[in-house]
C-alpha cells in the first residue's frame, strides 16, 4: 500500500492482509511475518480507523476486544441442540458400540472418524455473510449464554472467513497447559487460589464479564461440527477440509479408520500420544463419517447412535512422602513443595508435587513417610490429592519465618499464602527477581540464567537489581561460571538492556504486584518516566494518588493501589533513585507522528474542575494529535489548570518549564486548528 492517504478500499485490503496473518498464526501454527511487522501492520490499520471513523467494519482485528464490562449474559436458545455423546472406558463396551452400528446398517461398510476430545469449554459460533455475529456456550445443549464480546477476544475465532456465507459451527474453547501454568504461577505469587486444571480456567475466563480480562488470558478454539452439516458436503470428513477452507481452525490430529482393528489401534496409539501435546486431551470422539448412515442410525433419547466418547482414565499414582520444602517466590509468596518418593506419571518421573498452601498441608495432617495418591493438574503440574495411608508422625508444620532472610511470615487477611515482606533484602526473592527482570519481555538481558544469577547474589556482587548495572568483566572473572567471552556478553547485554528497553518495559520487569505487561504500558503512556509517578506519589495523599491512577483507561482500584504502595516504599524508592543514577531511566516514547492537528506531538495534563469532564476534554486534545497524561513531567508542554488547581501540579510545571494556561486559553489554541 502507498504512503499516501489510504482509500476505503485499501483500508479492507487491510483488515483482510491482518485477518489472514492471524489465520496462519492462530489457527495454522505458520506464521507468515514477524511479530515487529504484525504491530506495526495493526498499527496502521488503527491510525487509519481514527482518522475514517466512518470505514470501521465489526471483523477489523482492532474490534477483538470490547471497552466496557458487561452487566450480564442473554440466554441464546437453539432450535438444535447441542447433544452429549455416550461414553465408555472399556474396550469391550466400545467394541459392542461397532457391532450395534454394524447391526443398525445391515452389515454394510462405514468409515469412523477419530479426534481428540480435547478437554474444554463447548461453543457455537455464528456467521451471517461470513461475518462472526454471535457466539455462545454450550449451557444445558438446548439453551446456552452469549459470549459473543468474549470470543472475540480469542485470536483464533475469526471475526470474518474467506467466504459470505451463512454458518453455525460448534467447537471447543480451551486453555494450553503452559499458559494454565503461567496464570496458575501468578495467581499463586498473588496469594490467591489457583484454578485446578485447564478446563475450569478456560470455562471461568469465558464467563467473565469484562472482556479485557479474557483477552489476558490466551484461549484458543478448535471446531468440529457444523450444523446442518450434510446441506455442505456428503461426509463429515469432507466437511471438516472445507471448514478449514473457510478459515477456521480444525484439529490436525483428525484421522478415518475403516475397521475396528484401526479404531482399536488409534486408541493405544492416543494413551501415550496425548501426554506430549500442548493441550489436555481427556478421550476420542469416535463418529460416523458419511453423513446418510448417521441419518440411518439416527438417535436415542439422549445420544446419537452413530457416534461415541471413549474417555482415558485420569493418570494418578500412589507414593510415599519424603518431606515437604519451603519455596520463596519472586514476590515472597512462601509455599510448600512435596518431596516424594520418585514415581512414574504420564511418562515422566515427579519427584516433588505441588501443595499449592500450607492450609492444604494442614488440612491433610500431611506427614513425613504417608503415603498419597498424586496426579498431573492439567496434564502437567504434579499435584498430592489425597493421604492413603497415614505414617503417624508428626504432621509438618507452617513455617514462621523465612527460610532464606528469617523474617518474620505474615499472611494477609482473605489470603491463603504466608508471605515474606523483606523485598529488598530477602536473598530469595531476589534471585527470582533478578531472573524476572532480566527476561525477554522484561529488559532481556542474555546471559543471565538461574545458576549465573545464584552465584552472583551469593558471592555478594549483587545485593540489588540495581547491582546489575555495576558489573564489569573483572568481577564476572572470579567467579567460576564465567569466563572472558561469557563475561563481555552479559556486561554488554545489560549495557545493551538501558538503551533499547522502554518505560513500560521497565515497570514490567520491577515486579510490581498486579503489574502485567498491559498495566504497565497503560501507567506508562500516562506519567511517562519514573519522575511523573514519583511527583503524584510524593506530593499528593494516598487516597488521592490511587484516585488519579484509576483515571486510566484499563487501571482498577488493586492496580493502583498496588503502585502507590510500591513507590511510596522507602526501599523500593531508593531501588529506583540507583536504578536512575546507573542510567535506567527511559521515558516513554509517545508516537503521535501519524496523528495529524493543531496539537500534533504535543502532550497535556488535566487538573482542576473544568467546564466538563475530564474524559470528554481529553478525547477533543486526543482528536487534534495531542497526548493527555496524569502526571507534569519534563515531557509535558500544557498544564491545562481549572478552578480550585492545586499547587503540587503548578510547582512541578514550574520546575520543568512547562507552560500553563485555563480553559478559555485551551480553547482558543482548539480553534486555531
Amino acid at each position: 500500500m502507498s504512503n499516501s492517504e489510504p482509500t476505503r478500499k485499501e483500508y479492507l485490503e487491510y483488515v483482510e492482509q491482518l485477518t489472514e496473518y492471524d489465520r496462519a498464526y492462530y489457527n495454522d501454527s505458520a506464521p507468515k511475518i514477524s511479530d515487529v511487522e504484525y504491530d506495526q501492520l495493526l498499527k496502521r490499520l488503527s491510525v487509519i480507523e481514527k482518522n475514517n471513523p466512518e470505514w470501521i467494519v465489526d471483523y477489523s482485528p482492532t474490534r477483538r476486544v470490547g471497552y466496557k464490562p458487561l452487566a450480564g449474559f442473554k440466554k441464546v436458545e437453539r432450535d438444535i441442540p447441542m447433544l452429549s455423546l455416550d461414553n465408555t472406558y472399556d474396550q469391550d463396551e466400545l467394541k459392542a458400540f461397532f457391532e450395534r452400528v454394524s447391526k443398525g446398517l445391515d452389515g454394510e461398510t462405514s468409515s469412523y472418524v477419530v479426534e481428540p476430545k480435547i478437554d474444554g469449554l463447548g461453543v457455537e459460533l455464528e456467521y451471517k455473510g461470513g461475518v462472526f455475529t454471535r457466539g455462545s456456550t454450550r449451557g444445558d445443549g438446548r439453551v446456552g449464554e452469549d459470549v459473543t464480546q468474549n470470543l472475540k477476544t480469542v485470536k483464533g475465532v475469526p471475526l470474518k472467513l474467506r467466504e459470505e456465507i451463512d454458518v453455525v459451527i460448534r467447537g471447543e474453547v480451551f486453555m494450553t497447559k503452559e499458559n494454565f501454568r503461567v496464570v496458575n504461577n501468578k495467581r499463586e505469587e498473588k496469594g490467591e487460589e489457583p484454578f485446578k486444571n485447564p478446563r475450569n480456567l478456560a470455562s471461568g475466563t469465558l464467563k467473565l464479564l469484562d472482556p479485557r480480562t479474557v483477552a489476558e488470558r490466551p484461549l484458543h478454539v478448535t471446531l468440529y461440527d457444523v450444523v446442518a452439516g450434510d446441506r455442505k458436503a456428503p461426509s463429515h470428513f469432507d466437511l471438516l477440509k472445507l471448514v478449514k477452507s473457510w478459515g477456521l481452525p480444525v484439529s490436525k490430529h483428525n484421522t478415518k479408520a475403516e475397521k475396528w482393528q484401526e479404531v482399536w489401534r488409534e486408541v493405544e496409539e492416543w494413551e501415550t500420544k496425548k501426554n506430549s501435546l500442548p493441550f489436555e486431551v481427556d478421550g476420542l470422539v469416535i463418529k460416523i463419517d458419511d453423513f446418510s448412515q448417521r441419518k440411518r442410525l439416527g438417535f436415542t433419547s439422549k445420544f446419537p447412535r452413530w457416534a461415541i466418547a471413549f474417555k482415558f482414565p485420569a493418570d494418578k499414582v500412589t507414593t510415599l512422602i519424603k518431606a515437604v520444602e519451603v519455596n520463596v517466590g519472586r514476590t515472597g509468596a512462601v509455599t510448600p513443595i512435596a518431596i516424594l518418593e520418585p514415581v512414574e506419571l504420564s511418562g515422566t518421573t515427579v519427584a516433588r508435587a505441588s501443595m499449592h498452601n500450607w492450609d492444604q498441608v494442614e488440612k491433610m495432617s500431611l506427614s513425613k513417610g504417608d503415603r498419597v495418591v498424586v496426579h498431573k493438574a492439567g496434564e502437567i503440574i504434579p499435584q498430592v490429592l489425597e493421604v492413603t495411608v497415614g505414617s503417624g508422625a508428626k504432621p509438618f508444620e507452617r513455617p514462621k519465618t523465612c527460610p532464606s532472610c528469617d523474617s518474620l511470615l505474615e499472611q494477609e487477611v482473605g489470603k491463603v499464602v504466608l508471605q515474606c515482606m523483606n523485598t529488598t533484602m530477602c536473598p530469595a526473592q531476589l534471585v527470582q527477581s533478578i531472573e524476572f527482570f532480566a527476561g525477554r519481555k522484561q529488559m532481556n538481558i542474555d546471559g543471565l540464567g538461574e545458576k549465573s544469577v545464584i552465584q552472583l547474589v551469593e558471592s555478594g556482587h549483587v545485593k540489588s537489581l540495581s547491582d546489575l548495572f555495576l558489573l564489569n568483566i573483572e568481577t564476572l572473572l572470579t567467579l567460576e561460571r564465567f569466563g572472558q567471552l561469557s563475561a563481555e556478553n552479559l556486561v554488554s547485554a545489560i549495557e545493551r538492556s538501558k538503551k533499547e528497553a522502554s518505560f513500560d518495559r521497565v515497570l514490567t520487569s520491577l515486579g510490581i504486584r498486579h503489574v502485567g505487561g498491559v498495566a504497565a504500558k497503560a501507567l506508562a503512556d500516562n506519567f511517562l518516566n519514573f519522575d511523573g509517578i514519583f511527583n503524584l506519589v510524593e506530593k499528593e495523599t494516598k487516597e488521592a494518588a490511587v484516585e488519579t491512577i484509576v483515571y486510566i483507561d484499563g487501571i482498577g482500584d488493586v492496580i493502583a493501589e498496588s503502585v502507590v504502595s510500591y513507590f511510596s516504599d522507602k526501599g523500593h524508592a531508593l531501588l529506583i533513585r540507583r536504578l536512575q543514577k546507573h542510567g535506567l531511566d527511559p521515558t516513554q516514547v509517545i508516537d503521535l507522528a501519524e496523528k495529524d492537528g493543531a496539537f500534533s506531538g504535543k502532550v497535556f495534563v488535566l487538573t482542576g474542575k473544568l467546564s466538563a469532564p475530564r474524559e470528554k476534554i481529553a478525547k477533543e486534545i486526543e482528536a487534534l494529535g495531542g497526548k493527555v497524561t496524569k502526571s507534569v513531567s519534563k515531557s509535558t508542554d500544557y498544564l491545562v489548570a481549572g478552578e480550585k488547581t492545586g499547587k503540587n501540579k503548578t510547582e512541578a510545571a514550574a520546575k520543568h518549564g512547562v507552560k500553563v494556561v485555563d480553559e478559555n486559553a485551551l480553547r482558543e489554541l482548539m480553534s486555531q486548528s
